[in-house]
C-alpha cells in the first residue's frame, strides 16, 4: 500500500473534525441514532456519514462553480446526490470484492503505513501514540475502525490497478486516428455573389414575402420565454447619490501619479557587447554599411526580441538616457555604458509625455471611488434586504422600502440586455420555479438582485406585420442564393479536373494545411467536414448566409510517421486508448460486482440526509 493511500484516509478523519461543525448540519444527530447506514453493497455498509461528508463536498464544489449558494433542490436536478451514492456504491463494491477474493496489505504493512503518517510522529520521527489517540478520539473512529479503513483502502487500491493495468492499445488504432486527426486538405475557394448574377433580383411582392413566412416559419418564431419580476440595485444607481470626500479623491489622484502623469518614454532596442573596443568596432561596421544591426544581433546568436526592451523612460535607461533620448527616431546611438555595459541602440519610436492634471482626472477619480463606495453601501444592506424577504416582504415591497428598482423580463437564453447579462442572474433565471421563494444574491459588479417566475410562456410565431422587413431581407438573401445556386449547378461539372477556375472569369483563392479541427472564414457550418468527404480533383458548392461557394480539392496530404511530432502524437493516442479503455474495462468490473454482490439502499436514511440540505 502506498502512503497516499494511508494519508488520503488521515485528511478524510481530520477533515471530519471540521465537518462536525457544519452550521445546524447535524452529522452527530444522524450518527448518534440506530441507522448508521444509507445501503449496503452485500455485507459492506454505505456509512451514513460518510455519504453526508460527501454530499456537503460537492454543495460546496457547486458553490464555488457558481458563485452562490446552490439549493439542495438545484442540486438534485443536476443530479449530484445520486452521483455521489453511485461513487460509494462503487467503492463499497470494490471493497466487498477485495474481502471475497481475500486480499489485504497484512498486520506489518499496516503498522509500517501507521508509523509513516507524520501526524502520528513526534518530533524526532517516532511514532505518538497519544496523538494518534486524540485523532481518532476527535472523530469518534475506534481503532479497529481507523484500521480496517486503510485496510480496505490499500486493497481496492491494488485491486484497481491489477484491473487498469497493463492495457495496450493496437498501434492500428492509432494509425487510424492519427490518419483522421492528422491528414490534411489543400482547396481552391471562388465565392460568388449578387454582383456575378446577369440579371439582378426584383423585389418581392406581398403574396412570395407572406408565402416565404409561412414556408419558412421557424425564422420567425419567438422563443419560449419566462417572464421574470425582479429587484436589483447596483453600484452604478448609487453613485450620483454617494457622497465623496474631496481629500479622499486627492489620495487617489496622488497613489495613481504614475498612471496620470507619464515621462517620455522611447521604443528602443539594445545591443550590449563584452568591451567598448568590440562594441566601438560594431558601430563603426555599421556607419560603414557593411552590416546591418539585424545581421550584427545575429551573428551574436540572438534574436531581435532579446534585444528589445519595449517602450522605457530615460530614468529607467540610467547612464544611457541622456544619449537614447537626444537621438532622433529611426537612428542608432552609442555606444554608451548601460547597466549591460558598452551598447548599441536603436531608437523605433516616441511615446510624448501625458500629464493629467487633477482637475482633468477629477471626473474619472470621482466615478471610481463612488462606485467603490456604491459597492459597499450596497454589501450593507444585504442581510436587512435578505431579512425583509424572509419575512415575507415581496419584490414590489422590497421597491418600495429599499432603493432597488423593480423590473420585469421575458428571459431567455438569447436575452443579454440590462441585468440578464449578469452570468448570476443568468444562472438563476434558467432554473427558479414559481414555488421558489426571493431570496438575494449578488452581481459581479458589487450589486443585489432577487427574482420571481411569474409565467412561461411557450414559443410562438411572431405576427407577419410585426416582422416583415425581416421576411423581406430573407427572402432577398434566399433568392440571391437560390440564382446563383443555379449558376453553381453548369459551372461544377465543367470545373472538374484541371479546368482553371479563371478560366470561367472566378476568382479562386488556396486554402492550404487544412485540418479537421481547422476553420475558415465566412463559410456555413459543417464546411470543413465536407471537404474531407471530397475525392480528390471533385468540385463542389456550398451556400453562405450571402452567397455561395465553389471549392475544388486539390491536395490530399497523409501525416509523415518519420515526423517527431506525429510520432509524439501517435504515442500519445495510444496512451490516451489505453488509459479510456482501462476505465471502461474498470466501469463494466464494477457495474458486475454491484450486480453480483447486491445493492440495498435505505431510502428514509437518505431522505434524513437530504432534510439537513433543505
Amino acid at each position: 500500500m502506498s502512503k497516499g493511500s494511508a494519508s488520503k484516509t488521515l485528511v478524510w478523519i481530520l477533515m471530519a473534525m471540521l465537518i462536525f461543525g457544519l452550521g445546524g448540519f447535524g452529522i452527530t444527530n444522524l450518527s448518534g441514532g440506530a441507522v448508521r447506514s444509507v445501503g449496503t453493497v452485500g455485507d459492506k455498509e454505505i456509512d451514513i456519514n460518510e455519504y453526508a461528508r460527501a454530499l456537503q463536498q460537492e454543495m460546496n464544489a457547486l458553490d464555488a462553480q457558481t458563485g452562490r449558494a446552490v439549493s439542495f433542490g438545484e442540486a438534485q436536478a443536476a443530479g449530484i446526490d445520486r452521483g455521489v451514492l453511485n461513487r460509494l456504491i462503487a467503492t463499497r463494491a470494490m471493497d466487498a470484492e477485495t474481502t471475497r477474493m481475500g486480499i489485504s496489505i497484512g498486520d506489518e504493512n499496516l503498522r509500517e503505513e501507521l508509523l509513516q503518517i507524520r501526524e502520528f510522529q513526534n518530533a524526532d520521527g517516532s511514532f505518538d501514540r497519544a496523538a494518534y489517540s486524540y485523532a481518532l478520539e476527535q472523530t469518534r473512529m475506534s481503532e479497529a475502525q481507523f484500521e480496517a479503513s486503510i485496510r480496505e483502502d490499500a486493497a481496492r487500491t491494488l485491486l484497481q490497478a491489477a484491473i487498469v493495468s497493463g492495457v495496450i492499445m493496437n498501434e492500428t488504432y492509432g494509425d487510424v486516428l492519427l490518419n483522421f486527426v492528422g491528414e490534411q486538405r489543400t482547396i481552391e475557394i471562388a465565392r460568388l455573389d449578387e454582383d456575378v448574377l446577369t440579371f439582378p433580383v426584383t423585389e418581392a411582392t406581398e403574396a412570395d414575402l407572406k408565402a416565404f413566412y409561412d414556408a419558412n416559419i421557424d425564422q420567425f418564431t419567438v422563443p419560449a420565454q419566462r417572464q421574470i419580476t425582479y429587484a436589483w440595485l447596483s453600484p452604478a444607481m448609487l453613485i450620483d447619490s454617494v457622497d465623496v470626500d474631496e481629500a479622499a479623491l486627492k489620495d487617489l489622484y496622488t497613489e495613481r501619479d504614475a498612471e496620470f502623469n507619464r515621462p517620455e518614454r522611447r521604443l528602443v532596442e539594445r545591443l550590449a557587447f563584452a568591451d567598448m573596443a568590440s562594441a566601438e568596432a560594431a558601430k563603426t561596421r555599421l556607419d560603414n554599411e557593411e552590416v546591418s544591426f539585424e545581421t550584427l544581433v545575429l551573428d551574436r546568436g540572438l534574436n531581435m526580441v532579446d534585444v528589445d526592451m519595449g517602450d522605457v523612460s530615460a530614468a529607467e535607461l540610467g547612464d544611457a538616457g541622456p544619449a537614447v533620448f537626444a537621438a532622433v527616431v529611426g537612428s542608432l546611438t552609442g555606444p554608451v555604458q548601460s547597466d549591460l555595459g558598452p551598447a548599441l541602440f536603436r531608437i523605433n519610436g516616441v511615446l510624448p509625455a501625458a500629464s493629467t492634471s487633477f482637475e482633468d482626472a477629477l471626473p474619472q477619480l470621482r466615478e471610481e471611488l463612488a462606485a467603490e463606495r456604491a459597492r459597499r453601501v450596497i454589501d450593507a444592506q444585504v442581510g436587512d434586504v435578505d431579512d425583509l424577504l424572509a419575512a415575507g416582504a415581496t419584490l414590489e415591497e422590497l421597491a418600495d422600502e429599499t432603493e432597488m428598482e423593480l423590473g420585469q423580463v421575458g428571459w431567455h437564453a438569447g436575452v443579454s440586455d440590462g441585468i440578464s447579462g449578469y452570468e448570476t442572474f443568468r444562472a438563476l433565471a434558467a432554473v427558479v420555479t414559481k414555488e421558489d421563494f426571493p431570496q438575494i444574491d449578488t452581481l459581479a459588479d458589487g450589486g443585489m438582485f432577487a427574482l420571481r417566475l411569474d409565467d412561461e410562456t411557450p414559443a410562438a410565431p411572431a405576427p407577419f406585420a410585426e416582422v416583415k422587413d425581416d421576411v423581406a431581407t430573407a427572402w432577398r438573401r434566399a433568392e440571391v442564393v437560390a440564382r446563383l445556386q443555379e449558376m453553381a449547378d453548369g459551372l461544377v461539372p465543367l470545373l472538374e479536373g484541371e479546368v482553371e477556375f479563371a478560366a470561367f472569369g472566378l476568382e479562386a483563392t488556396v486554402q492550404p494545411n487544412l485540418l479537421r479541427s481547422g476553420f475558415v472564414a465566412d463559410t456555413p457550418e459543417g464546411f470543413v467536414q465536407s471537404v474531407f468527404e471530397m475525392e480528390l480533383g471533385a468540385v463542389s458548392s456550398a451556400a453562405t448566409e450571402n452567397g455561395l461557394l465553389i471549392v475544388r480539392l486539390i491536395e490530399i496530404v497523409k501525416p509523415d510517421p518519420n515526423a517527431p511530432e506525429v510520432s509524439n502524437l501517435l504515442a500519445s493516442v495510444l496512451d490516451q486508448g489505453a488509459a479510456g479503455l482501462s476505465q471502461d474495462i474498470f466501469e463494466a468490473y464494477a457495474q458486475n460486482i454491484q450486480f453480483e454482490q447486491g445493492v440495498t439502499l435505505n431510502q428514509p436514511a437518505l431522505n434524513a440526509v437530504h432534510a439537513q440540505f433543505q
